[in-house]
């Protein structure tokens, strides 16, 4: 699945329009991700994510960057020898784009702020 478009809450994968944050697998979309907490992300929140076994997990900080990702969070994904990207959303886009040929990668990305 490739990023065609990321505007500020807007994003097209796969000809499909999605407004709300997203977590993109190998060969689906899941609309309308729910963290715990709206700009901080949890463990949890990756824990449908990680049963999909991926190598990568590209993280979008919003279009600003305002979502925060704590360090406990990055290092037990490496922990489990997930490479970690974190970036503001356009950046992960553009990083998932360019991953997602080499192997199982997964985004997980909030839209706005």
């Amino acid at each position: 699945m490739v990023i065609q478009s990321y505007e500020f809450g807007r994003l097209v994968v796969g000809g499909k329009l999605y407004t709300a944050d997203v977590i993109i697998y190998p060969d689906r979309v899941q609309g309308h991700w729910w963290r715990q907490e709206g700009h901080r992300l949890f463990w949890e929140d990756l824990s449908d994510a990680l049963a999909a076994d991926p190598q990568v997990v590209v993280v979008g900080t919003g279009s600003a960057g305002m979502m925060e990702v704590p360090e406990s969070v990055i290092q037990r994904l490496r922990a489990r020898g997930i490479k970690v990207i974190v970036a503001p959303t356009g950046q992960a886009c553009a990083e998932y784009n360019r991953l997602v040929p080499a192997g199982r990668v997964i985004a997980a990305l909030h839209l706005t702020c």
